[in-house]
């Protein structure tokens, strides 16, 4: 049983079955790998589908340091010098190892870039963090920087994945080159740079709401650290596998979805898209999950809808399913006495809860939430399948894992204990703040923001909002994402977003009202559902801005904010089909909205929900 009154991380790393590279083979990122290959070169490492053979490839260790060493010596030819910035747009697979680890052994800096960015982000990083070297996926990624040429004068080699269209782009510019014959350039081996701990291994631009993105700042050790810190609360095995899915662009996906299975030496498996990831998760059966909150949403949301649309039996025996499970869960943690109704759980747990289970592949031993808050509600639905759903808590620049839940001490609305080697303590304005060997090295050729971030004692300040209560850390806000209400009163409205998301029907959310009377809501619906809901409920609903339809989902969404005080009641609702994506310049690559944006897109919409209420 768990002492909840003074719970810590245990250090798992001594534990017998768990096969972790020491401290002291993993200075550096690529002397983690190479420590990885000696101990295990014949031991499965990764998988990635083939589309012309239509057969998933297998990669052991040994293996992968082979093919590492070919794309060294083709980077050796480039004339680049340890600490020259290189940088990478492709989505996840092994090529994103083989290029990073190959420049990492040569003392380079890798800057990953989102495969979905927008160009002129994209463009400004290029430039910005003076890449001499830039391996793209598709000549598609390079026709649409065709307006900013001018900032990418400094480029000395574009490597383009894609096979045909580099031969008939380097007609028109010498830097380009296909990467099968770049790769050919040069076969000899090439010994590796001695790289120090300490030195800058890679740039990591953060997404950012507003503005242009800040070039983090990481050191091999930073990232190492955090990576131990990491495996140590969380516990892979060798024989662990996980689909990897999330952008490797995304700090999270890439410490805790490669470097930490680097260091256990478990397998990854390369999912062969979003829409296709259903299909990947039931085939590989994964036992380790990454992902962001999102994405449990949408499970979440698809479960609710099937209840919906089925017969009563299904959704009462759902929920006293998850209720069940839910009391398994408190009884295990400590936190509630044994009640005869866990004797149901067996029953329950065959006939609904191993179902869900085996949708996800059905071996999972757990799953981790990152990368933005994960709404109580959906844990405790997953918790209560049987579903081990873990969150954490981080930042780019804390490399990126600050606190994290663990198997023994687990509390779903909190963001977990602190890692192994992490300070934390709140500060002015309940702000949380964080100290360790994780945190950045500062903000690339920005010391003004550098300083703003970390204070003379070494804090960084997360800028979110926070209490502690007997070691556990809750996020309580946002300092810069408060509405204030005109009568004074404060909203975060990151949390009712979060409340309003458990309806599968809106894909999409943004609570506004500064300075306003009330509150009101701008969604983006679920086309399919709401074919549905109009079916259902009959004339009036084909005018978004009608009336019946403004009731309807005011309706719909005030049973989901119903804890949020008085004043935190949305009173108007506007509602479009047209979602808030990058392409538009409405929302991050990691899936944040950018509410500058959308304010300005929807100014009259927002206007109009507030006509007469000035």
């Amino acid at each position: 049983m768990p002492d909840l009154e003074n719970p810590t991380i245990i250090n798992y790393l001594d534990l017998p079955g768990l096969e972790p590279v020491p401290a002291e083979e993993m200075q550096t990122l690529h002397a983690l790998f190479n420590a990885r290959v000696k101990r295990s070169p014949d031991a499965p490492a990764y998988q990635q589908y083939n589309p012309e053979t239509q057969r998933w490839n297998h990669f052991t260790w040994g293996e992968t340091a082979a093919s590492v060493a070919a794309w060294r010596a083709t980077l050796a030819t480039e004339n680049l010098q340890p600490g020259d910035k290189v940088g990478i747009r492709r989505g996840n697979g092994l090529n994103w190892v083989l290029f990073d680890q190959a420049a990492l052994s040569l003392g380079l800096v890798v800057v990953p870039l989102y495969v979905d960015d927008r160009p002129d982000n994209v463009a400004y990083i290029i430039e910005h963090a003076e890449i001499k070297l830039l391996y793209i996926e598709c000549a598609d990624q390079w026709r649409c920087l065709k307006d900013h040429l001018d900032q990418l004068e400094q480029l000395q080699r574009i490597v383009i994945e894609e096979d045909l269209q580099p031969r008939i782009l380097r007609i028109q510019d010498k830097r380009i080159v296909a990467l099968k014959d770049w790769l050919k350039s040069q076969q000899d081996d090439v010994p590796e740079v001695p790289v120090d701990s300490q030195a800058l291994a890679t740039i990591v631009y953060t997404s950012g709401t507003t503005g242009r993105p800040k070039g983090v700042m990481l050191s091999h050790r930073n990232i190492t650290e955090n990576v131990r810190a990491g495996i140590n609360s969380v516990m892979i095995y060798p024989d662990d596998r996980l689909v990897s899915f999330l952008p490797l662009s995304h700090m999270f996906e890439r410490m805790a979805g490669y470097y930490m299975s680097m260091m256990a030496g478990s397998e990854v498996i390369y999912a062969r898209s979003i829409p296709e990831l259903a299909e990947d998760l039931q085939f590989h059966k994964p036992t380790v999950l990454i992902s962001v909150p999102r994405i449990y949403e949408r499970v979440y949301g698809k479960i609710k809808a099937k209840l919906a649309s089925g017969p009563a039996i299904k959704k009462t025996l759902f929920e006293k399913t998850v209720d069940v499970g839910w009391a398994r869960y408190e009884y295990r943690q400590g936190l509630a006495k044994w009640q005869p109704k866990l004797l149901l759980w067996p029953v329950l747990d065959k006939i609904v809860a191993s179902k869900v289970r085996e949708k996800l592949g059905g071996q999972l031993r757990f799953a981790l939430s990152g990368g933005a808050p994960l709404p109580p509600s959906i844990a405790r639905v997953f918790i209560g399948l049987g579903i081990e759903l873990f969150q954490g808590y981080g930042l780019t620049e804390s490399s990126p894992v600050i606190t994290v839940n663990t198997l023994e001490y687990h509390r779903p609305a909190s963001i977990g204990l602190p890692v192994r080697g992490e300070e934390i303590k709140i500060g002015d304005h309940d702000e949380l703040l964080a100290r360790g060997p994780n945190i950045m090295m500062g903000y690339w050729k920005n010391p003004e923001a550098t300083a703003a971030a970390i204070d003379s004692e070494g804090w960084l300040h997360t800028g979110d909002q926070a209490r502690i209560e007997k070691g556990f850390v809750y996020i309580t806000g946002r300092l810069k994402e408060i509405i204030v209400l005109a009568n004074g009163e404060k909203v975060p409205p990151a949390d009712m977003e979060s409340a309003i998301a458990e309806d599968a029907l809106f894909e999409q959310s943004m609570v506004v009202g500064e300075g306003k009377a009330y509150l009101s809501c701008l969604v983006v619906l679920n086309p399919d559902i709401w074919e549905g809901v109009q079916a259902e409920q009959g004339e009036g609903f084909d005018d978004l801005d009608s009336a019946k339809v403004q009731a309807y989902l005011l309706e719909r969404i005030k049973p989901l904010i119903t804890r949020f005080p008085g004043y935190a009641q949305i009173h108007r609702v506007a509602a479009s089909f047209e979602p808030w994506t990058v392409d538009n310049g409405l929302s991050t690559p990691t899936m944040k909205i950018r509410r500058a944006r959308i304010v300005e897109q929807y100014q009259a919409a927002i206007d109009g929900l507030y006509l007469g209420h000035e």
